[in-house]
């Protein structure tokens, strides 16, 4: 059992490929996730040289508009090695009964090509609200999340510390959740820098959570590794000044992440 740190190949702007592959092997993640949003098919199949040359495994992220579109990036998925695909799902009911249609549809097909799947906390997509994926998850026992709550901390604009009601609410959230990321936000903003002062309650309280959901994921599941990805997005997720430049370190926001879910995961997998 161990914690598999990743990071995202989206993240990784401004360098030729094989660089962005080479500084995240020299710094020792486990692993570098593409992302079929950011990439074409075709651009994220041609990294699969630098997965071979470079040892890291894979992780996929994807945003299947329908049920079938999700099977190209199933077959990604085995071929760069990645443990599960994220499904960041475009398709959008009004409905649980829809939703949960659609979600089982992605698992049954998802069983069918023999690769697990975890649908990711985001907005703008099936569990693009709070309140909406609680019911979700009562509808369909076996949905298995990916938790990036910076996404549903500005869905709820919620407040810093959360209400008792909202805390439990994110505790049910990592209750089903396989794989955590890393990114930090604040009521109103997605993505907000590390080390400012006054980012730091917000710092801390994704600190607790992530300590909540590593501990959690090793009592329920003793013996499976856990992942953590890194995702520091670039602008417009980035917050930039008046001259376009980003206002914070990503990379070494990013290791700095990384440092934490380690030191987390240390503490709790006992």
């Amino acid at each position: 059992m161990a914690l598999k740190t990743y990071q995202a190949l989206w993240a990784m702007t401004g360098a030729p490929l094989g660089e962005s592959f080479d500084r995240v092997s020299d710094a020792g993640f486990d692993g570098m996730a593409v992302d079929l949003g950011a990439l074409t098919l075709d651009q994220a199949r041609a990294t699969l040289p630098e997965f071979r040359r470079t040892g890291l495994a894979g992780l996929v992220t994807a945003f299947p508009r329908s049920i079938e579109d999700l099977r190209p990036a199933l077959h990604l998925a085995h071929d760069i090695g990645a443990p599960f695909v994220n499904i960041v799902g475009q398709v959008m009911p009004l409905r649980v009964g829809e939703m949960a249609q659609a979600v089982r549809g992605w698992l049954h097909l998802a069983a069918q090509e023999r690769m697990a799947v975890q649908f990711e906390t985001h907005r703008n997509c099936i569990t693009n609200d709070l309140f909406a994926t609680l019911l979700l998850l009562d509808a369909v026992p076996e949905m298995v999340l990916s938790a990036d709550l910076s996404h549903y901390v500005v869905d709820r604009e919620m407040p810093c510390p959360p209400t008792p009601v909202l805390q439990s609410y994110i505790e049910r959230v990592l209750d089903r959740s396989g794989s955590f990321q890393g990114r930090v936000a604040a009521r109103g903003q997605i993505q907000v820098a590390l080390d400012f002062p006054q980012n730091r309650k917000w710092v801390e309280l994704f600190l607790g959570w992530w300590d909540y959901g590593l501990r959690r994921f090793a009592a329920r599941a003793p013996g499976e590794d856990a992942v953590f990805l890194c995702e520091l997005g670039p602008p417009d997720y980035a917050i930039t000044g008046a001259d376009g430049g980003e206002l914070s370190d990503r990379w070494a926001e990013a290791l700095a992440l990384r440092d934490h879910a380690r030191a987390i995961w240390a503490r709790v997998s006992g």
